[in-house]
């Protein structure tokens, strides 16, 4: 579905296009156009290539999407990929994961969202608005998309460092130690949703400043850094929380265990109370004919004083050893 086609000249707006006029603004002077699909159709993808001239691996992988964060050269042309992550408002503590490719030539920008609600109009009124800026052309608005998407990713790992709060506060209090191993597996795999996001992307942006920059690129080298230094930083927390919820996971087994010890103890400090009682009757029980206290009239009470007594004594050294 096609959400703008706009063409632009020397930073400012020249009008909204039908697409059919796109390769006309393009043949035109220091003119770029900008067009931004959403979910678009194998259709609407071979127009576009048409229009402007687009490599087919490019049109391919994003009509198939589900790829990996990248920024591939295709001769004077770039194609990025970089995913959209969105809370699952069905399905509370998952992610949809959406995508956006966005091609990039000299005098064209083409984005193409799929899977996401999401959009980006709020970064072309960001760039209409900065017309200096918007003169360096498709670079830096390469640069406002990606930093758009970048800065998505903030909150998302906000959300997950409370969770993570809250999770670590219940193995401390509520001691529900299945529920919490449940929550930090779960809270894991979304930590690495966004792991697989964001590393690779990082990975790709080293590309667009310092050393061989793609010609589509030149000038905007220094905001291509600035995004590079906030994944950076969202890099460096993930890898912190990861090991934060290996040592929450790690720190609620031994909790499980300590626990289960105490059980251990009390059923053994128990076991041996019975243990003594079993001992005596098993004794006295004997049926002997000759045996101490037999025939004896305060025989019983006294056995049942003793039993008494030394299980209370007993009793009261596994109190104070703390078996109780």
């Amino acid at each position: 579905m096609l959400i703008n086609c706009v063409a632009y000249e020397k930073g400012s707006k020249l009008a909204d296009i039908p697409v059919a006029d796109i390769s006309e603004y393009i043949a035109r002077p220091n003119c770029f156009v900008w067009v931004a699909l959403s979910d678009a159709t194998s259709t609407e993808l071979e127009e576009m290539r048409e229009e402007f001239d687009l490599h087919e691996l490019a049109v391919e992988d994003a009509h198939h999407g589900h790829q990996r964060p990248k920024i591939e050269e295709y001769g004077q042309s770039l194609f990025a990929v970089m995913h959209l992550l969105e809370p699952d408002p069905n399905q509370p503590g998952h992610f949809n994961l959406g995508e956006v490719d966005v091609f990039i030539g000299s005098n064209y920008v083409l984005s193409v969202r799929n899977r996401s609600k999401q959009g980006f109009l709020g970064v072309r009124d960001r760039c209409e608005k900065e017309p200096e800026l918007l003169k360096h052309g498709a670079g830096f608005v390469l640069y406002a998309l990606m930093d758009a998407v970048v800065d998505r990713y903030f909150p998302i790992l906000e959300a997950l460092e409370a969770e993570l709060e809250a999770v670590e506060l219940q193995i401390f209090t509520q001691r529900a130690a299945r529920e919490s191993i449940k929550q930090l597996y779960g809270l894991k795999q979304r930590v690495m949703v966004l792991k697989h996001a964001v590393a690779p992307l990082l990975e790709a942006v080293s590309k667009l400043y310092g050393g061989r920059v793609p010609q589509v690129c030149t000038g905007s080298q220094d905001y291509f850094r600035d995004v590079a230094d906030h994944l950076v930083r969202i890099n460096g927390l993930i890898e912190g929380m990861r090991d934060t919820i290996s040592t929450a996971m790690q720190v609620n087994l031994a909790l499980v265990a300590i626990d289960e010890n105490e059980v251990t103890k009390r059923l053994a400090a128990w076991a041996s109370i019975f243990a003594i009682c079993t001992a005596f009757v098993g004794i006295w029980g004997m049926n002997f004919e000759h045996m101490p206290e037999l025939k004896w009239q305060y025989g019983y009470p006294a056995a049942l004083l003793l039993i008494v007594g030394v299980c209370a004594y007993i009793y009261y050294r596994f109190r104070r050893a703390g078996w109780l």
